[in-house]
């Protein structure tokens, strides 16, 4: 049984970032049980009682057990999907899968008393792309025009008036091709002439393209802000380009950082990772807030800044720290 008040991070294990904050947490001698719900019910037991002096329990991995309820903090990362037990199909994979996420899942945020980075139903709400672009008008981010549709004609008639316009996912989510290998739907200009049919299938996002000479990619933890510009993308989606691109630690503009604070203040959240757009006067252009954004690709240097204030947060449970 872990002593102290542990750090519980959920994510699965092949998650980089995650990593990192772990070996920071040992590092400093910080008691921390990891556990991905995917491995719900065949690597992870769970008993929590409820009684009228609260709550307790275990919770029990291969490695580490804990009692849940006595978490200082919770790092909510990027866990697998529920799954059911090995051989069980049909509706009743689906009951064990809903029971799993209701049950496990629900513990897991409801833990008394922890500090969470971020709390799994404020991340979920983040999330969705109409909330992120509301939010940003309302926080007086420069937005660009942007249209949500399964409307062809509407469609088209916005990339006559706005061209040249990009096609963003409003969500990526896993998606393979026929041999079971891993696609990604990467931002991408496109002009009226090529919207047809699919438009009305579902839900689509145009915006306008904005001609940017660099991007900002602003990881915000806490009171804390790492603002990196990133040049040298040869395309739209700087992603597609990683082995070509720079990266270089810059101060935050101070409004820039205000606007940050009063966006993460509506969602009610720790964590932001926000991308941004550098066009030709120096104007910045907001598009988009991932609540639970990667960091580990960024130079050692700029990673471990990152990951230090994660840690931070973790072991503090929230209050204010200066190392």
């Amino acid at each position: 049984m872990t002593s102290g008040r542990p750090v519980i991070v959920v994510s699965r294990l092949d998650d980089a970032t995650s990593d990192l904050v772990v070996e920071e947490l040992n590092r400093r001698h910080v008691p921390v049980i990891r556990l991905d719900p995917g491995d719900f019910p065949e690597e992870v037991a769970v008993s929590v009682v409820v009684g009228g002096w609260g709550l307790d329990g275990e919770l029990r991995t291969p490695s580490r057990s804990t009692d849940p309820t006595r978490a200082r903090s919770v790092y909510w990362r990027r866990p697998s999907p529920y799954t059911a037990p090995a051989g069980v199909t049909g509706q009743d994979a689906r009951w064990c899968r809903e029971q799993a996420r209701y049950g496990l899942g629900g513990i897991l945020c409801s833990l008394p008393g922890a500090y969470y980075l971020n709390h799994p139903w404020q991340n979920q709400q983040a999330e969705h792309k109409p909330a992120q672009l509301a939010t940003a008008v309302r926080c007086d981010f420069d937005v660009p025009p942007t249209l949500m549709t399964n409307v062809l004609s509407t469609a088209r008639k916005f990339a006559e008036e706005h061209g040249p316009v990009v096609y963003k996912p409003l969500r990526n989510t896993e998606y393979r091709d026929a041999d079971r290998g891993a696609l990604t739907v990467w931002v991408d200009e496109v002009k009226a002439a090529d919207l047809d049919g699919g438009v009305a299938q579902t839900m689509h996002l145009f915006q306008k393209l904005i001609p940017t000479v660099a991007h900002l990619r602003v990881t915000a933890v806490g009171g804390e802000i790492f603002s990196v510009r990133i040049d040298g993308s040869p395309g739209l989606d700087w992603r597609r380009h990683y082995e070509e691109l720079s990266y270089t630690l810059v101060s935050t503009p101070p409004r820039l950082a205000h606007r940050i604070e009063r966006y993460l203040k509506v969602f009610g959240l720790t964590f932001g990772a926000f991308d941004f757009g550098i066009d030709r006067d120096g104007r910045t252009w907001w598009f988009e807030c991932n609540p639970n954004g990667q960091y580990a690709w960024f130079p050692e240097p700029i990673t471990r800044r990152i990951v230090r204030a994660v840690a931070d947060r973790l072991q503090h449970a929230g209050e204010p720290y200066a190392p």
